[in-house]
């Protein structure tokens, strides 16, 4: 059997998208999925993602790690599938649609795919990162010299370590440039390395800077390996609430593989 895929990236975040409005394709065979992402033997990707027909909205994304197993919520991958659905006329330049951790609004306008993220209520201030959820688990921390930094091996460490064993948490590193600019460097778990760009990560590290009063500004500019990233948001007495990131997503190839 041809699997049809295409790729797409966004800021270097880059995925295997597939068309499975039929159902085509077995979400269950890991190893397969595995294979598809492998830089080397298969296609190459950070994760692969399914759109798949939505009752009541305009189509769900289904995720799935580098290692071939289903993940939490994606900020890049959402924001490439949103390009992904315009490309196949599932929608025009606006989307609602279903991913594993709720609803998500999705705006296409000049070259650029706002995405917005669901509220955080809970950020946690520890003496030398924050924690929080934007979708998925992200350790943040301030670093002086993203350059000369091993994230591989840092990342690693603190992504298996206590409180976050088993269960583990992505990995970021801060340096700020300005009040409202910072670089980010992520580690990210089920990818198992650093990735060029995280969307769900620069989330975290925008309200964690906020939170921590880096910043007083609510639209912030994150530097990533693969490009720049914006995120902005209100900051109310129920948490940060109207996350939008945003920035580019772009289809690189069609292709078909066994």
């Amino acid at each position: 059997m041809r699997l049809t895929f295409y790729k797409y990236q966004g800021t270097g975040n880059d995925f295997v998208m597939i068309d499975n409005r039929l159902q085509v394709f077995d979400k269950t065979n890991t190893k397969h999925i595995a294979f598809l992402c492998d830089r080397r033997f298969g296609i190459g990707a950070d994760g692969l993602i399914l759109l798949e027909n939505h009752d009541l909205h305009d189509f769900k994304m289904v995720y799935f790690n580098a290692d071939g197993n289903e993940s939490s919520m994606c900020g890049n991958g959402g924001r490439c599938i949103t390009a992904f659905a315009q490309f196949l006329g599932v929608i025009a330049n606006e989307a609602t649609f279903e991913a594993i951790d709720g609803l998500h609004k999705a705006t296409i306008a000049n070259g650029l795919v706002s995405l917005q993220m669901q509220d955080v209520k809970r950020v946690e201030k520890h003496p030398a990162h924050v924690f929080l959820d934007t979708g998925s688990p992200h350790h943040v921390q301030m670093e002086q010299d993203l350059k000369i930094l091993d994230i591989k091996t840092v990342g690693r460490a603190i992504r298996y370590g206590a409180p976050y064993n088993d269960a583990g948490s992505n990995v970021n590193f801060v340096c700020k440039n300005a009040d409202d600019n910072f670089s980010v460097r992520t580690y990210e778990r089920g990818v198992e390395d650093e990735t060029y760009s995280c969307g769900t990560g620069v989330t975290a590290v925008a309200v964690a800077m906020h939170y921590i009063g880096e910043t007083e500004k609510n639209n912030i500019t994150l530097q990533t390996e693969g490009g720049i990233l914006n995120v902005t948001f209100d900051n109310t007495a129920k948490g940060y609430q109207n996350i939008w990131l945003i920035g580019p997503a772009t289809q690189v190839f069609k292709g078909e593989i066994s």
